[in-house]
C-alpha cells in the first residue's frame, strides 16, 4: 500500500531585534548586511534625535519600529522580544561592532537543538578590536564569578550577540517592556547577564558560537566600564539569592514550551 509522502519540514522564520538609540549614521551598514531570507526585521528605537528611524527606512522600508516603555537597553530588547512573532529571534547591536554575517552560525545550531546560541570573542575564531585589557579583566572576573556561582561555563557572559527560540522568553521573565515610569532592574546593560543566568537555571540546552566585534563605526558607546560592571554585578549576587522560582519555568516546561524542556546545563563552545 502506498504511503502519503510528508510535506517538506517548514524551515523556522527568525526575527531580528536591533535596539537603536541614535545611530543614524550606523544603523544602514548593519541593516545593510543583513542575510538574505530574514521574515522579520524589528528596531526598537529609544526617542533618537538624529534620524535614526528614517536612516533605517531608507535602507530597509520593510522594518517594523517598535517603542520601548522606559529607558535602557534592556527595556529595548524586552520591548522586541514582545513584538517578535517568528520561531527564532536574533539580538544584535545597531553599532556596527557585531558582523550581521554570522546570523547563519548562530541558526545553524538552534536548528541542531540548543535554546539558546551565544556569541563568545573568547573561543577559537572570535575575537575583539573593540574591548580594552580593563573591560576585558572585568569580564573575565565576572564571568569566572557566574560560572562558579551557577555551574555554568560561559566564556563571554557580557557580550550581547544572541538568538534563541521565541519560546525562551518566557524563562527570561524580563519587567512589562511597555510599562512606564522609572527604570525597573533590567532595563539597562545588565540585560545579557540577566537573561544569561536565567537560561543557565532553566537548564536549557545552551551553545557558544565564536564571534569577532569590531570598534562601532561612528560615535561612542553609552556602556560606562565602572557603573555598568558595577551593575553587573549586582545582578550576579541578586540572582544568586533570588528565593522565587522563575515564574512560569514550571508551566514553561511542561506546557508551554513543550519543544524547550530542562535539559542538563551545559554550555558547548563550538567552531563555527
Amino acid at each position: 500500500m502506498l504511503t502519503p509522502e510528508r510535506a517538506p519540514r517548514q524551515r523556522p522564520s527568525i526575527s531580528v531585534v536591533i535596539p537603536t538609540r541614535n545611530e543614524a549614521r550606523n544603523i544602514g551598514p548593519v541593516l545593510a548586511a543583513l542575510p538574505s531570507g530574514l521574515e522579520e526585521v524589528i528596531v526598537v528605537d529609544g526617542n533618537s534625535v538624529d534620524g535614526t528611524v528614517e536612516a533605517a527606512r531608507r535602507v530597509r522600508p520593510d522594518i517594523r519600529v517598535v517603542s520601548q516603555g522606559r529607558r535602557g537597553k534592556g527595556n529595548a530588547l524586552a520591548a522586541g522580544f514582545a513584538a517578535a512573532t517568528c520561531d527564532y529571534i536574533v539580538m544584535i547591536d545597531a553599532d556596527g561592532s557585531m558582523d550581521p554575517a554570522e546570523i547563519p552560525s548562530f541558526v545553524e545550531h538552534l536548528d541542531r537543538g540548543a535554546h539558546y546560541v551565544k556569541g563568545t570573542r573568547f573561543a577559537a575564531g572570535g575575537g575583539s578590536t573593540d574591548i580594552s585589557r580593563l573591560r576585558q579583566l572585568g569580564n573575565w572576573g565576572l564571568n569566572t564569578l557566574t560560572n562558579v556561582l551557577f555551574g555554568t561555563a560561559y566564556t563571554d557572559l557580557c557580550y550581547g550577540y544572541n538568538a534563541f527560540r521565541r519560546e525562551c522568553v518566557a524563562v527570561f521573565d524580563l519587567p512589562p517592556a511597555h510599562e512606564q515610569g522609572q527604570t525597573r532592574w533590567g532595563d539597562g546593560f545588565e540585560i545579557e547577564t540577566l537573561i544569561n543566568i536565567r537560561v543557565a537555571r532553566a537548564r536549557l540546552r545552551i551553545a557558544e558560537v565564536p564571534s569577532f566585534e569590531s570598534e562601532r563605526c561612528h560615535g561612542e558607546s553609552n556602556l560606562r566600564t565602572f557603573p555598568d560592571g558595577l551593575r553587573v554585578l549586582r545582578t550576579i549576587l541578586r540572582e544568586r539569592v533570588r528565593r522565587r522560582a522563575l515564574p512560569a519555568l514550571e508551566e514553561a516546561s511542561t506546557a508551554l514550551l513543550p519543544t524547550i524542556r530542562p535539559a542538563e546545563p551545559r554550555t558547548d563552545t563550538l567552531a563555527s
